[in-house]
């Protein structure tokens, strides 16, 4: 029988008809939720074993899966929690399958290093990315007791401290005001208290904490060389609970439950010094005595707090806030100086599921930094004040298009106002009043478009485009940032991963390293002050070993920084209306390597890393015009972290740190000259090139017992820590001590002087939760 044309056709429709009905498949999606808080638990992992496809779960809970008809293994896996694998079929139609995962019964069981499971940071196309959460900082020996996030954050590789105890970050070359933190979607401008030895973050109101060091998502703008994501705890719905710590210098007290169940929960947190109380004491008891110098009183304080509303199972409505602030107050006769500062935000935020497959997330956030100087002498003062105040609307969404493809998208836009060095002199009786310093108004905006891109099994993909702009009197700035990420399973504990991304950054930091006292003023862009831009690539290798407990990854970068600022000598930051003019521009790199194995799983627990890296700046006017290292510039730094568990009541706690010393400037000679017969004559240091000289290496030993206690209700610990366990006294910075002549009086000589901070400091913290 001859093939005839109508017989063609029939045979072809049947075969695609067969191709799509078998190629037919359907969505299993849901939330995945902790069994003792019911609140949802993002990265958790949720995979179909026989199809070797999986998920992890997005900021809400929320996973999707596209599978054909037939029966299946569900496995969710999440740190701290038992997996559960469930069997499920899958018909003809779509369906909602949501998971409750319960705590393992010992927390100490697996100490939590990260979010997700090592595999799947092997799978995933990020990189540069460390994750962290407050239980295992509370884990880790810290000064004086007092827990802090960023300090743990010190300790992964590509990251280091501004020096000794300092809670500042320095990320591949970076400065502390190149980094982007946020809380809640809210910016905060100094994350420190204490001068910066320690941060504002309370661990009790934190749930976990991001740092990306590279491959920025697309959704991120605004800094040059990191973004610190933190987010608060979203409040227990089952029960109310009650934590907190007791330590040498500080208290801390979260409390969080349900209002409604299932639909209203809270948080509260607050934490405060108690350092003053004694000081003020010893300086009462010594007032009358001659020669007294009185102690400086200082203390700080921070509150946090969230409700969260979920009107429909679609809907989630989320009000949160932050207020902190630091206060340093010296007072002698005739003589009153007293300095404070402090951050504020506020944001309200509206979750929606649209569908399974489509998801927005829009919040209104307002912050606040506002740093002040105060000093009265006799009948004169005078206050110096510097502000930054922001407005921010933000929306992003999230798109499932397939299995394959993950669209996120979305829009910010800012008003900022500055105030820049605002100073009010005067007198009692106003006899002598003026002021100076300028105000600012500008607006930032920025507009992204990203897709994840799961090829096939090996290769993934992320790549997208951030569009950003600034305005400030008329003068606008724009530029296009693209970013991508690949992720390429070599074999199946073996992944090669590449980055790139480019960030610029329109408001800037001044500070005077050279004051006594720290200057914190932010500056907008303007028509001489270009915005700061950086380009970094990175590349590395992770491998999964050890039946899966093993994970060492490296990686390598190199980061261009372009229009980097820094100041004239001399330069006056305060009383100056035209302090642009003050301003140099030049251009930065930083490159490195970064090695890090990480072990989570078994009663010994931690990670090692690594950095090998270079740090210059380059500036016409500065050093004759040749390239010099930033005082951060650190060559090698080490960090050993290990937990141990002796048995389910008592673990052992220690980090070990080495870092090469800071670069910094001396004088290489000195010469006099007398304008003045008879007087003592002018000693002129002279410098060669900057930062050529290096204090001594910085190692330290911190260790710590963590103690549990069985109290009638909830659960309790004791921590006792000793920081600088072997007294090393590290270098914080040199001067030079005059030295003069018993006869005459006469200067005869300088005398470089080593001043450290910290001796061996043993600590004990009392933490509860009921």
């Amino acid at each position: 029988m001859p093939f005839s044309f109508s017989r063609y056709l029939f045979l072809l429709f049947f075969v695609l008809s067969a191709s799509i009905g078998f190629a037919q498949q359907y969505r299993v999606s849901g939330l995945v939720k902790s069994a003792a808080a019911n609140e949802p638990l993002i990265g958790a992992t949720v995979a179909v074993p026989q199809l070797r496809q999986g998920t992890s779960t997005n900021a809400t809970g929320f996973y999707s899966l596209t599978l054909p008809p037939g029966t299946y293994d569900l496995q969710t896996t999440y740190i701290g929690y038992l997996t559960t694998t469930q069997t499920i079929t899958v018909t003809n139609a779509d369906q909602t399958i949501d998971i409750t995962l319960q705590p393992t019964e010992n927390q100490l069981n697996e100490v939590v290093v990260v979010a997700n499971s090592l595999q799947q940071k092997l799978t995933e196309n990020r990189m540069s990315v460390e994750q962290l959460s407050t239980r295992e900082a509370k884990l880790l020996p810290a000064l004086f007791g007092e827990v802090d996030l960023i300090k743990t954050l010190q300790l992964k590789p590509g990251v280091q401290s501004g020096g000794e105890g300092s809670s500042g970050l320095y990320v591949r070359g970076g400065g502390p005001d190149q980094n982007l933190v946020l809380l809640d979607d809210a910016v905060i401008y100094n994350p420190s208290h204490l001068f910066g030895f320690f941060s504002v973050f309370n661990p009790e109101a934190v749930r976990d904490v991001e740092l990306y060091k590279g491959g920025f998502p697309a959704q991120f703008g605004g800094r040059l060389s990191s973004v610190l994501d933190v987010r608060m705890n979203e409040g227990n719905n089952e029960q109310l609970r009650t934590s907190g710590g007791i330590g040498l210098i500080s208290s801390r007290l979260s409390i969080d439950g349900p209002v409604v169940k299932d639909k209203l929960t809270f948080l509260v947190a607050g934490r405060r010094t108690y350092v003053d109380s004694f000081t003020r004491v010893i300086n009462k008891l010594n007032e009358d005595k001659k020669d007294y110098n009185p102690i400086p009183d200082y203390y700080f304080y921070d509150f946090n707090a969230r409700l969260n509303y979920k009107p429909t199972p679609k809907d989630e409505l989320t009000l949160s806030g932050y207020y902190g602030r630091d206060f340093f107050v010296f007072k002698d006769s005739g003589f009153q100086f007293s300095f404070d500062w402090g951050n504020k935000t506020g944001v309200i935020n509206w979750r929606h599921n649209y569908s399974s497959r489509l998801f927005s997330n829009t919040s209104l956030s307002a912050t606040a930094y506002e740093y002040r100087i105060k000093n009265e002498i006799d009948v004169f003062s005078f206050n110096l004040r510097s502000d930054v105040k922001d407005l921010t609307l933000k929306t992003d969404y999230e798109w499932l298009l397939d299995d394959k493809h993950t669209i996120k998208f979305g829009a910010s836009g800012t008003n900022h106002a500055f105030t820049v060095g605002r100073l009010n002199f005067s007198s009692d009786d106003n006899s002598l009043n003026f002021g100076a310093g300028n105000n600012y108004s500008a607006s930032e905006f920025g507009a992204y478009l990203s897709d994840d891109y799961k090829i096939n099994a090996l290769l993934s993909l992320n790549y997208g485009l951030r569009v950003s702009g600034f305005n400030n009197k008329g003068k606008t700035y724009s530029a296009l940032e693209p970013r991508a990420a690949a992720s390429y399973n070599l074999t199946e504990n073996t992944t090669l991963k590449a980055s790139y991304a480019s960030m610029m950054q329109y408001i800037h930091l001044v500070t005077n390293s050279g004051a006594s006292l720290p200057t914190d003023i932010w500056f907008p862009s303007t028509q001489r002050v270009k915005p700061q831009r950086s380009q970094q690539v990175a590349a590395g290798v992770s491998k999964l070993f050890g039946q899966g407990k093993y994970l060492i990854t490296n990686e390598v970068y190199y980061k261009w920084m372009h229009r980097q600022i820094d100041f004239r000598d001399g330069a006056n930051l305060f009383v100056n209306d035209s302090l642009e003019n003050e301003f140099l521009f030049g251009k930065g790199e930083s490159y490195g390597n970064e090695l890090y194995l990480e072990k989570i799983k078994g009663r010994t627990t931690g990670w090692i890393g690594y950095t090998l890296s270079w740090t210059y700046r380059q500036f016409d006017e500065i050093n004759e015009g040749r390239r010099f290292p930033t005082r951060y510039d650190r060559r090698h730094d080490v960090s050993v972290v290990l937990l141990h568990q002796l048995n389910d009541r008592l673990s052992l706690t220690g980090a070990f740190v080495y870092g090469t010393g800071n670069a910094f400037s001396l004088p290489v000679a000195r010469f006099a000259f007398q304008d003045v017969e008879r007087k003592e004559p002018t000693v002129i240091p002279i410098y060669s090139d900057r930062n050529s000289f290096r204090l001594d290496a910085t190692h330290r030993l911190d260790l710590g017992v963590v103690w549990k206690l069985k109290p009638k209700h909830g659960e309790a610990d004791l921590t006792f820590s000793a920081y600088n366990a072997y007294n090393r006294r590290n270098p914080y910075f040199v001067y030079f001590d005059e030295l003069k002549d018993e006869q005459d009086e006469k200067t005869i000589g300088f005398q470089a002087k080593q001043v450290s901070l910290f001796p061996v400091i043993p600590s004990v913290t009392y933490n509860f939760k009921f």
